[in-house]
C-alpha cells in the first residue's frame, strides 16, 4: 500500500512554529498504512518535545478524505498467507496485527493526551481509523462535505481505535446505534452530538493556516485558547446557513434512544429495524446492520453495555486483544474479502443472525491475550 505523511513547519510572526501533518494516500482515501502511522507517531512525539512548536494541524491530502480508515487490505493478506502452513500463517498474522494495532492505538492515545493543541481538519471522509485520529484532537473541525462513520460491522471487525471510550461519550443509545448500523453522519449531526466543535468552509483551510501564523504565541500562556478564538472566527454558526447540510440523525434522536434501550441485543436490533423511516439515510442504516457481521454486533453491544466504566488507556488495552483475536477468528478476514478484495458483497458470516451467535465465542474475544505486565500497551498512562 502506497502512502506517506507530509510534514511542514510554518513560522509564525513570533517565531513560533505550527506543525502541519498531511496524510497522503489519496488513491486509498488517505487510509493508514503501517508506515504512515509510524511516521505520524514519531513526528508528533518530536513536535511535542520541541518548545518552539506551538500547535499541530492534522489533515488529509486532496479534497475527498481526511482518512478512510486503516490498511485492512494489508491485514487481509497477512491473515490469508497461503504458502505457509496454518500454524505458521496464524503466527504471521498475529504478529502483524499486533504490530499494526499496537502502533495505531499508541498514536491515537498520543493525540488524545497531547500536551499541545492539535487541530484535526476533518474534511471529506472521516471513517474507521480516521475517526480514531480525529476524535482525540483537542480541536475538531469539519467542513460542509465531511462524512463520518464507524463502518466496521460491514467487514467483521468492530468500532475500535478507542471506540469503547468515545461511543460511550455520546448520548445514551446513540453510540450503540452508530456502531451497529455503521451509519454515516454529516457535519451538522456531528456538531450537534459534540463529536465536532467547529464547521468551517472547506475552502478556508489556507486562511486558517494563515490565521495561526498571525497569532501571538509568545505572548500567550494559553495556546489552546488562542486556537479556540481562531477557529470561532472562521466557523459557520448559524443553523440556517446554506453551507450546512441538513441533519440526518438528529431528527431520529429520541426514536434511536428508545430503540437502543435494554440489555437484549436481539430486541434492540429488532427495534432498530422497526424504526419508521422517512428517508434513505435511515433505510441505509438498517440495511447495513442487517447485512453486517452478527459477531461484530455482539462485540459492539458489549463495548457499550459492559465497558463504559473503563478509562481511555484501558479501552485501548482491551481493544488491542480484541482486534488481534478478531484476526484469528476468520470473521474479519471474510468481511474484508467480500467487501474489498473480491467485492462480491456476500460475506459468509460464522453465524447467520445475531440471535444465533454463541456467546462463548464473544467471551473468548474479550479475553486478554496478555497479562497486565506483558501487554504491549502496558505503558499507556492516564
Amino acid at each position: 500500500m502506497a502512502g506517506t505523511v507530509n510534514f511542514q513547519l510554518l513560522v509564525s510572526k513570533s517565531g513560533h512554529l505550527i506543525g502541519v501533518a498531511e496524510l497522503d494516500n489519496q488513491a486509498s482515501l488517505n487510509a493508514l498504512s503501517f508506515e504512515m502511522i509510524d511516521l505520524l507517531y514519531h513526528q508528533l512525539l518530536q513536535w511535542q518535545r520541541d518548545d518552539m512548536v506551538s500547535c499541530v494541524v492534522l489533515c488529509g491530502a486532496g479534497e475527498k478524505a481526511f482518512c478512510a480508515g486503516g490498511d485492512v487490505r494489508a491485514m487481509y493478506h497477512a491473515m490469508s498467507e497461503d504458502e505457509m502452513s496454518e500454524d505458521e500463517s496464524h503466527t504471521q498474522a498475529t504478529e502483524f496485527l499486533t504490530r499494526y494495532f499496537t502502533l495505531e492505538y499508541q498514536c491515537d492515545y498520543l493525540i488524545h493526551t497531547y500536551s499541545k493543541p492539535i487541530i484535526a481538519w476533518g474534511d471529506g471522509i472521516v471513517m474507521g481509523g480516521g475517526i480514531g485520529l480525529y476524535v482525540g484532537a483537542s480541536h475538531r473541525v469539519l467542513t460542509e462535505r465531511s462524512k463520518l462513520a464507524m463502518p466496521e460491522i460491514t467487514i467483521g471487525l468492530y468500532p475500535d481505535v478507542g471506540g469503547t471510550w468515545f461511543l460511550n461519550q455520546l448520548p445514551q443509545g446513540i453510540g450503540l446505534f452508530l456502531g451497529l448500523t455503521g451509519a454515516v453522519i454529516n457535519a451538522s449531526d456531528a456538531l450537534a452530538l459534540d463529536i465536532a466543535e467547529h464547521i468551517i468552509p472547506a475552502d478556508h483551510k489556507e486562511k486558517l493556516l494563515n490565521d495561526l501564523i498571525q497569532l501571538p504565541w509568545q505572548a500567550s500562556d494559553n495556546p489552546h485558547l488562542l486556537v479556540d478564538q481562531a477557529l470561532v472566527n472562521l466557523s459557520v454558526t448559524a443553523q440556517t446557513d446554506p453551507l450546512l447540510p441538513d441533519k440526518q440523525l438528529i431528527p431520529y434522536f429520541e426514536q434511536i434512544q428508545t430503540a437502543c434501550m435494554g440489555d437484549d441485543l436481539y430486541q434492540i436490533s429488532s427495534n432498530i429495524h422497526g424504526l419508521i423511516a422517512n428517508d434513505k439515510w435511515m433505510e441505509r442504516a438498517k440495511s447495513t446492520m442487517a447485512a453486517g457481521s452478527p459477531i461484530s454486533a455482539h462485540i459492539c453491544f458489549r463495548q457499550v453495555t459492559q465497558y463504559a466504566h473503563l478509562d481511555l488507556a484501558d479501552c485501548f488495552r482491551l481493544e488491542l486483544s480484541l482486534s488481534v483475536r478478531c484476526g484469528s477468528l476468520g470473521e474479519f478476514q471474510e468481511g474484508v474479502r467480500a467487501r474489498l478484495i473480491d467485492k462480491t458483497g456476500d460475506p459468509k458470516w460464522l453465524f447467520p443472525t445475531v440471535e444465533q451467535v454463541d456467546n462463548r465465542v464473544i467471551d473468548v474475544l474479550f479475553t486478554s491475550l496478555w497479562s497486565d505486565n506483558t501487554h504491549p500497551l502496558a505503558n499507556l498512562q492516564q
